[in-house]
């Protein structure tokens, strides 16, 4: 089963970081992939805010449906991700962040299974590198959002 983690250091707090993951409605703006993204329903359970989204992703002719139970747990700055349905066995991604010198340690990991041979021959390279660049492009939104690191907003 395929999987990928990460840790980055970013030149952005740990909370505009959270905030960016946390704010799943902007992802066909800039992540990978990602063509439309619609909350379904929010629910607060303790701390934690709960969300059932529903992402469109995209390659060549290619769509397909996700989706997924998003857990944002603000307090501890962590976010979850587990698959209800969609193309895959197995889909689940976390993030973690974690206050650093100079900004933030973005933990990313994510593990996944396609449940067809042919959907993974056909565009598992392609997500498998888009999950890597995960990261990326959110420092990258961090940029667009929040300005240059170190400039006064």
């Amino acid at each position: 089963m395929p999987a990928f983690e990460t840790n980055r250091r970013v030149a952005f707090t740990s909370r505009q970081m959270f905030d960016l993951v946390a704010d799943v409605e902007q992802y066909p703006k800039f992540f990978p992939l990602c063509e439309a993204l619609r909350v379904k329903s929010h629910d607060v359970q303790g701390q934690s805010h709960v969300l059932l989204a529903e992402m469109t992703v995209g390659y060549g002719a290619i769509r397909e449906t996700i989706v997924s139970r998003v857990t944002l747990e603000p307090q501890q700055l962590r976010v979850a991700a587990d698959l209800v349905e969609g193309p895959f066995k197995k889909l689940a991604n976390r993030w973690r962040f974690v206050d650093a010198p100079g900004g933030c340690d973005v933990h990313f990991a994510i593990d996944y299974e396609f449940k067809s041979f042919m959907l993974q021959m056909v565009v598992g390279a392609v997500f498998d590198q888009a999950f890597r660049r995960c990261t990326e492009a959110f420092e990258t939104r961090a940029r667009e959002v929040y300005g240059a690191p170190g400039a006064s907003a």
